[in-house]
């Protein structure tokens, strides 16, 4: 599968830090450039690689590495099925409830959207703010 568009390659991905394999950096990659697509109204969508704002390239790289955390920690939710806890003297187990998955969905998306206004808010990319909603 071919991987066009995107606002942070593998190679500068990869200068930055990132210790993700290509397969699973293109997929964060992608959700991370349609999350930036979201919130500044397409702005950036058609525009040449070499002139998408540093900015820009530091959030998707933060952005991807919050997600592959998130993506870590739901699988090891699915993987323990659910508990949360286990004694073994009287031997009880307890079960993360529905209430708590939300929580940390709904934690993570408040965390992303973080991540995105820091890197974004205030930035100019040809004569307008990416982030500018309109009045």
């Amino acid at each position: 599968m071919e991987f066009e568009g995107q606002y942070l390659t593998y190679e500068e991905y990869k200068g930055l830090g990132g210790t993700l394999d290509l397969m699973p950096f293109n997929l964060l990659e992608f959700e991370s450039r349609r999350r930036i697509d979201i919130r500044t109204f397409n702005r950036l969508k058609d525009i040449n690689s070499e002139d998408i704002p540093q900015e820009v390239k530091l959030c998707v790289y933060a952005l991807i590495n919050s997600m592959s955390t998130y993506d870590e920690t739901l699988g090891n939710i699915s993987t323990k099925g659910n508990v949360s806890s286990e004694n073994t003297d009287g031997y009880s187990v307890s079960y993360i409830n529905a209430t708590q998955i939300s929580d940390v969905i709904k934690s993570k998306s408040n965390e992303l959207e973080d991540i995105i206004r820091s890197y974004l808010l205030g930035v100019i990319y040809n004569g307008e703010h990416l982030m500018f909603v309109g009045v």
